[in-house]
C-alpha cells in the first residue's frame, strides 16, 4: 500500500519547469481550419499565451514565412508578448529550425508544451522530433486546429502513441495556479478567465457580483 502525502504529481506542469512554443498562430494558416471555430481557436490561443505571460513562463513564439505567405501572429500573441522575439521560419517542422533549437538550448528546460497550427503538420512534426530527442512534451489540443476533425484527432492520438501528453487551454491556466491560495497570481488568474474562460468565466464574473468583492475559491480577498 502507498502511503499519500500533500504533494503534487511529478507530470503536472509548474510555470519555472517547460518551455512553451507557440507555432503558426497566422491568418494563412488559420483560414484553412475546421476542426475549430477560428473564435474558439483565437480565444484558447489567447489564453494560453496570457496564461504563460502571467506565471512568466519562458515562450518561444515562431512564425513560418510571415511576410511572404502566412501574415503576422494573431494579436491576441503579439499582445501577450509585446517584446519577444518572434522566430520566423522556412521550414514547416520547427524543430528542424536552429535559430528556434538554439533558444530551446540557450532556456536549458526538459518539457515543451506545444500550441499552434496545423496539427498534424506542424504541431506533430515538431512534437515527435521533440519526443525522439528525449524531451518530455505536451500539446495543448484545444489551441491547436487542422482542416477537419479527421485529421486533427489522428494527429493528435499519433503523438499521443509516442508518448505526448494532450491538455487544454483552461486546464493549461489552472494548472499553473493550482492553488487558489496563491495570492500573488489569484486576480490575475481569475481576470484571465473572466474574459476567455467562457462560461467558466462567467461563473466567476456572477460570483463577485452577487457574492459581493470577497468571493473566492480560497475564501481569501479578491
Amino acid at each position: 500500500m502507498p502511503t499519500a502525502t500533500p504533494t503534487p504529481g511529478k507530470t503536472l506542469l509548474t510555470p519555472t519547469d517547460h518551455t512553451l512554443i507557440l507555432i503558426d498562430f497566422q491568418s494563412q494558416m488559420a483560414f484553412a481550419v475546421r476542426s475549430i471555430d477560428p473564435v474558439a481557436l483565437r480565444n484558447n490561443a489567447a489564453l494560453v499565451a496570457n496564461a504563460a505571460r502571467i506565471f512568466n513562463v519562458t515562450t518561444i513564439p515562431t512564425t513560418v514565412a510571415e511576410k511572404t505567405f502566412s501574415g503576422p501572429m494573431f494579436d491576441e500573441i503579439k499582445t501577450a508578448f509585446p517584446k519577444a522575439k518572434f522566430f520566423d521560419r522556412t521550414s514547416m517542422n520547427t524543430w528542424e529550425d536552429s535559430a528556434v533549437i538554439q533558444e530551446v538550448n540557450r532556456i536549458g528546460k526538459g518539457r515543451i508544451v506545444f500550441a499552434g497550427l496545423w496539427t498534424s503538420v506542424c504541431i506533430v512534426s515538431a512534437a515527435l522530433s521533440a519526443v525522439d530527442q528525449g524531451f518530455e512534451v505536451y500539446v495543448i489540443t484545444d489551441a491547436c486546429g487542422d482542416m477537419s476533425d479527421e485529421v486533427h484527432e489522428r494527429a493528435v492520438e499519433r503523438m499521443i502513441q509516442a508518448g505526448v501528453r494532450p491538455m487544454t487551454s483552461m486546464q493549461y491556466l489552472l494548472e499553473l495556479q493550482r492553488d487558489w491560495a496563491r495570492a500573488e497570481t489569484y486576480d490575475a488568474t481569475t481576470g484571465l478567465a473572466k474574459v476567455f474562460g467562457g462560461a467558466y468565466g462567467l461563473g466567476i464574473i456572477y460570483a463577485k457580483t452577487m457574492l459581493g468583492p470577497h468571493a473566492s475559491e480560497a475564501g481569501v480577498a479578491a
